[in-house]
C-alpha cells in the first residue's frame, strides 16, 4: 500500500528514486537554530537516564509518517498524527511510565490543527525536566510534493477546489511558526527511503563514556548512492562478490556462510587491519579537535553482502578501542 509521503514499496526494492541517489539532497538538513530555552543535552548524542523525545512536524507528503516508522524500528514509542491537545497528557504519561516511554517520537502537523502552541509548551516542559529532545521539521519542494500526491492519489489535508498546490502553499503559511521552532530542517526532495533512514539514524542517542568519539558505520550499495552523512567512504568492491555464488545470493552479510566467504579472502583481513590502523591513528586526533561523531561508510555494489560482512567485523574490532563508541546501520538490508 502506498504511503502518503510518496515513499512507496518500489523505493524499498530499488524502484523509483526521488532523485539521483548520489546527489546531495539536504539543502537545509541539520541546520540548528539558536534557542531561548537551554538545551539539556551535550553535543554528543548519548542515551541518558531521562531518555529522548523527538517531535516531528512538517509538510504533508514530506515523509513524516515514514520517519515515524523508521524511529519505531529504532526502538522509539511512536505516535503519528497526535492531536496537539493531547501532547501535555502524553508527556505526563511518560513521567509515570518512563521504562515504557523513555524514547518517544511524536508526529504533530496540520492534520489535527496548528501544532505550534503545543510544541512551544513541550520545549519548556522538556527543558524543565532535563529531558533531551529534538524538534524535526520535514519539508520538500512544491514540485516534489505535487508529484508525490499525484502518484499516491492521496488528498492534501488543505486541498480545495483550486487544487493540491494551493493546499501546499496554505500549509507552508500556517506552519511557518512551527518551522521556526525546529532544531533541524530536513529537505526530503531528493531523498530515497534509504537516504532518509540514514539521515534520521544520526538523531538517535547512544550510550558512551564521556569523551568517547561516537563512530557510526553505515553500509550501502553504490547503485543506490553514497551516504550523505559519510566522513570516510571505503569501496569494498575489490573483493569477490558472493552474489554470484548461487547458495549465497539470497543471503546477507549478516549470515555466517556469506561472512565466511568474504572474510576467507586474504584481502579482506588486510583491508580491515589497515582501516583499524588508520582509525587508531586518527580517533585521538579527532577527539582532540572536538569532533563528537565520525561516520564511516562501507560500500559494495548492492550493499547486501561484502559491505555488511566487513562492517560487522570492523565494528567488532573497533569496540575494543577505549576511545570510541560504535554503532552500525545497514542501509540496504531491507531492500
Amino acid at each position: 500500500m502506498a504511503d502518503p509521503s510518496g515513499y512507496t514499496r518500489a523505493d524499498r526494492h530499488g524502484g523509483r528514486n526521488m532523485a539521483s541517489a548520489g546527489k546531495s539532497a539536504t539543502a537545509s538538513s541539520g541546520r540548528s537554530r539558536p534557542r531561548a530555552v537551554p538545551r539539556p543535552r551535550q553535543a554528543p548524542r548519548r542515551a541518558a537516564a531521562s531518555g529522548h523525545v523527538l517531535i516531528i512536524s512538517g509538510l504533508s507528503g514530506a515523509g513524516k509518517s515514514q520517519a515515524s516508522k523508521i524511529f519505531e524500528d529504532l526502538g522509539y514509542y511512536c505516535v503519528d498524527n497526535l492531536p496537539p491537545e493531547l501532547l501535555d497528557r502524553l508527556l505526563g504519561l511518560r513521567d509515570d511510565d518512563l521504562a515504557r516511554y523513555a524514547r518517544l517520537a511524536l508526529v504533530l502537523d496540520i492534520r489535527a490543527g496548528d501544532p505550534t502552541p503545543a510544541i512551544e509548551r513541550a520545549r519548556l516542559e522538556l527543558a524543565a525536566r532535563k529531558v533531551p529532545y529534538d524538534i524535526l521539521f520535514l519539508e520538500a519542494s512544491d514540485a516534489t510534493l505535487v508529484s508525490r500526491f499525484s502518484e499516491t492519489r492521496h488528498r492534501h489535508p488543505l486541498q480545495t477546489r483550486s487544487g493540491v498546490q494551493d493546499g501546499i502553499h496554505e500549509e507552508r503559511r500556517r506552519l511557518a511558526p512551527t518551522r521556526e521552532l525546529a532544531d533541524h530542517l530536513i529537505d526530503t526532495s531528493g531523498m530515497s527511503i534509504g537516504q532518509l533512514k540514514e539521515r534520521l539514524f544520526g538523531f538517535v542517542p547512544r550510550e558512551g563514556a564521556a569523551g568517547e568519539l561516537l563512530v557510526d558505520i553505515i553500509t550501502f550499495g553504490f547503485k543506490y548512492g553514497i551516504p550523505l552523512e559519510a566522513d570516510l567512504v571505503f569501496d569494498v568492491r575489490f573483493l569477490t562478490n558472493p552474489y554470484y555464488v548461487p547458495d549465497l545470493k539470497r543471503l546477507s552479510g549478516l549470515q555466517k556462510p556469506v561472512r565466511r566467504y568474504v572474510m576467507g579472502q586474504p584481502a579482506a583481513g588486510r583491508f580491515l587491519d589497515l582501516v583499524v590502523e588508520l582509525l587508531e591513528l586518527t580517533i585521538p586526533a579527532y577527539r582532540a579537535e572536538g569532533k563528537a561523531r565520525l561516520t564511516l561508510a562501507l560500500g559494495c555494489t548492492g550493499g547486501y553482502h561484502r559491505s555488511i560482512a566487513l562492517a560487522e567485523e570492523l565494528a567488532a574490532r573497533l569496540r575494543d578501542l577505549d576511545e570510541a563508541s560504535v554503532a552500525i546501520f545497514h542501509r540496504e538490508l531491507e531492500r
